[in-house]
């Protein structure tokens, strides 16, 4: 069974006391949810309801009338004859509740009643539901789940949480991590690149071996996808979401990869298709990563709304639409081209926003200055620049003469090293740029 971190947090929800909300757990779909809410609810309650409204459409018949909790006990007790339902033992679970508005409309009534724990999950939550009576504000806590992140995938591997720990004390770019290391934890990356996170895919890799299989499982997933948007998209945005979304390849295969409308349709404009875009950003198919004016804390405060690169929700996914030769090429290291950069920005970007970082770039329009992502660490931008072979790094060279800007970071699939401010790393150790404050207290702080 594959670990996943978001099992810590759902236990943590289940601890809290006092008045507790329900948990509304959404993500992109096929991303795990349905799987760890069971085996969550098999862990630690004696009795799991589970309505699925997908596969049981009937099941929503339940909530066409009162939401009172009591009236709405005595339906489920006809709808699960054999269910018990126990106060402060049973978790009832809501899956797909897309397809239900009232049913999340119930969960205000559910928390104020506390008897019962409830956790709601769906894949297109981000999406208006139509004929929502109302969103229980205040009564659920949102918490997304993503595809497995880096680190998960090497826990599939058999690499325990205490090996991957021990690459902590390389983050300060000093002493150089052993070759040996760095040379499995590359191999490592190339087939993360190539397999990436959705829960299918890893375990087809880890079951069978066969990347032709793996290439198959990807194929079926982006098929769905194609279909939920033909299925839930609004008829003007049906045709115009696919289109954006089958672009991005293209889009990060130009040397600029700011996204383009006109790589879309030719001549097209931002004022028709970007609602698109945010169709299929709020249904969990893709992030933004914006650019700023200015590389300077708070970095939320410099972003250029209308400059933006546009992401998959899983490195595999991405590398799948190249086709399956791509896939070899990387797994042997030997990939070359224009489209290499692209691949190797969208596998940073993939471990960062896996990690819940917001995802910012810096490049200026009247000069070649570019850095591929900016983080923030106590109130400073931390300049991140991604190469996908050895070269200089003239723009993070440039950023670093800032006085405000106090480290930056080159990520190659070079070893580790130090230059002033500028500390060199291999790719795989940006798994650990959502804990530095966390590393830098275990290794007893720096100046960073």
């Amino acid at each position: 069974m594959l670990e996943r971190k978001v099992m810590k947090e759902l236990e943590a929800w289940k601890r809290q006391t006092g008045k507790k909300t329900c948990l509304l757990l959404y993500g992109v779909r096929q991303c795990g949810k349905t799987f760890i809410i069971r085996e969550f609810g098999r862990k630690y309650y004696r009795n799991v309801v589970e309505l699925n409204f997908i596969q049981t459409p009937a099941l929503k018949e339940i909530f066409q009338g009162s939401l009172e909790v009591d009236h709405l006990l005595q339906v489920l007790s006809l709808y699960f004859p054999d269910a018990k339902i126990e106060p402060g033992d049973t978790l009832l679970f809501f899956d797909e509740l897309q397809e239900c508005p009232e049913a999340r409309t119930s969960l205000k009534f559910w928390a104020e009643d506390g008897r019962y724990d409830v956790i709601a999950s769906g894949s297109l939550l981000g999406l208006p539901m139509k004929n929502t009576v109302s969103i229980p504000v205040g009564y659920e806590t949102p918490l997304e789940m993503f595809p497995l992140d880096f680190e998960e995938f090497l826990w599939g591997l058999g690499i325990s949480s205490e090996t991957i720990r021990m690459l902590e004390k390389y983050m300060n770019g000093e002493p150089k991590i052993p070759d040996a290391i760095h040379d499995k934890m590359m191999e490592y990356l190339r087939q993360y690149i190539v397999v990436g996170g959705m829960p299918d895919v890893v375990n087809e890799f880890l079951g069978s071996g066969n990347y032709q299989q793996v290439h198959r499982v990807q194929e079926r997933i982006l098929s769905d996808y194609q279909d939920d948007i033909a299925k839930y998209a609004s008829g003007a945005d049906r045709v115009k979401a696919r289109n954006c979304y089958l672009s991005i390849p293209r889009q990060l295969a130009k040397e600029n990869h700011k996204f383009q409308y006109s790589v879309v349709e030719k001549k097209a404009t931002a004022r028709k298709f970007e609602n698109s875009l945010d169709w299929l950003s709020n249904a969990g198919m893709i992030r933004y990563c914006y650019n700023v004016s200015l590389p300077a804390f708070p970095l939320m405060a410099y972003v250029k709304e209308d400059q933006f690169r546009v992401y998959l929700s899983d490195i595999g996914l991405f590398v799948c639409f190249y086709g399956y030769q791509v896939k070899a090429t990387i797994l042997s290291d030997k990939l070359e081209g224009p489209a290499k950069g692209g691949i190797y920005e969208s596998l940073i970007a993939d471990i960062l926003y896996k990690q819940r970082i917001p995802l910012y770039y810096y490049k200026k329009e009247d000069s070649t200055l570019e850095i591929e992502f900016l983080l923030e660490k106590d109130g400073k931008p931390v300049p991140v620049e991604v190469k996908a072979k050895k070269g200089p790094t003239k723009s993070l060279n440039e950023v670093l003469k800032k006085p405000e800007v106090a480290v930056g970071y080159k990520l190659s699939s070079q070893n580790s090293g130090v230059d002033d401010k500028k500390i060199t790393l291999p790719l795989y150790m940006a798994l650990f740029f959502g804990k530095m404050e966390e590393v830098e207290k275990e290794q007893g702080g720096n100046d960073l």
